[in-house]
């Protein structure tokens, strides 16, 4: 069996802490990437880098990866999730990306969700109709919702 050839990327994260009145876009390259890994793994490999360097992790939520759940959304080169359509941030795979790209992440900005840190927000405004019984449709190309007898 081939094994696929790794690539490397280049980041613009936004990080800033709840407190601080400024944050700002910090460059970090991650390279020895699978292609099959997803987005969110590739974070996971930036923030073993850095831990090792003795430097911070980068803050970022995620809880099911798989699709389900939605607490790994984020802002991908200017794009809720990423310009590939349909998919939550943890679907994407780095196979989307060519050796050497640069990708620019950040948290939603929008009232309903406060930043906490780097890429975490409060969803707890969404989280609050969810626990309610209430639910947020989005078409994503599959199966219709279900309708409730």
């Amino acid at each position: 069996m081939t094994e696929k050839k790794k690539i490397s990327v280049h980041l613009r994260i936004w990080r800033q802490n709840q407190g601080e009145k400024k944050g700002g876009f910090v460059k970090y390259s991650v390279s020895d990437i699978s292609p099959d890994s997803s987005f969110l793994e590739m974070l996971d490999l930036l923030n073993e880098q850095l831990i090792k360097s003795g430097e911070e992790p980068v803050e970022f939520d995620s809880d099911c990866r798989e699709g389900i759940c939605g607490t790994c959304g984020q802002i991908i080169d200017g794009v809720a999730h990423s310009r590939q359509q349909a998919i939550a941030t943890c679907q994407l795979h780095m196979r989307r990306y060519k050796d050497g790209d640069t990708i620019t992440v950040e948290p939603f900005r929008a009232k309903a969700y406060p930043h906490i840190k780097d890429l975490v927000v409060d969803r707890g405004a969404l989280d609050r109709i969810i626990t309610r019984g209430g639910y947020i449709s989005a078409n994503t190309g599959s199966a219709p919702d279900a309708m409730p007898s």
